[in-house]
């Protein structure tokens, strides 16, 4: 499985506000720091202000700033909030499935098991915990599995400056 861009921007950007708690961000400066368009960071900020995550203040000495606690903020909720489709394989969706194993197979059961678990880690995981300094310990209610892989966001000198074209969000 792999995380859209879009769903990419939307963690850079509820992790640099929880980086700087004390002043308002700027979409500019957001686009700057992570060499991405502000037309889709413009998205990424509307689509998270409608949730009710980020505050945002137009205007001159406007900018965003998170909303709520970045303890408060899961982040699987984050992830199923940006992503569409969690469909790892075709038998996932009654309705488009065309495959003749899905009755003799057991595959479609272990697919959602991994899922499940894969959700559990990220909802787990707060914006506090993935922005906390370095050995910073986690919260006790909520430790890391021991064999969890870590995922790393490429820092932005090793990304393209302008993003593939994102997805509509209505």
């Amino acid at each position: 499985m792999r995380l859209s861009e879009y769903t990419d921007y939307t963690l850079r950007v509820l992790m640099y506000c929880a980086l700087h708690p004390e002043r308002l961000v700027t979409i500019a400066e957001l686009a700057e720091q992570h060499q991405v368009s502000k037309n889709h960071l413009m998205k990424v900020v509307n689509d998270l202000a409608r949730q009710g995550v980020l505050e945002t203040t137009r205007g001159r000495g406007g900018g965003l700033r998170l909303l709520k606690a970045a303890a408060d903020i899961r982040v699987g909720d984050v992830v199923r909030h940006s992503e569409t489709d969690f469909r790892l394989v075709e038998c996932f969706d009654d309705s488009t499935n065309a495959c003749t194993l899905s009755k003799a197979c057991r595959l479609k059961a272990v697919f959602s098991a991994a899922l499940r678990a894969y959700f559990k880690e990220l909802d787990a995981a707060t914006l506090a915990d993935i922005t906390a300094p370095a050995g910073a310990a986690r919260k006790a209610a909520a430790p890391p599995s021991a064999a969890a892989p870590v995922v790393m966001i490429a820092p932005a000198s090793r990304r393209k400056a302008t993003p593939k074209a994102t997805r509509s969000r209505a």
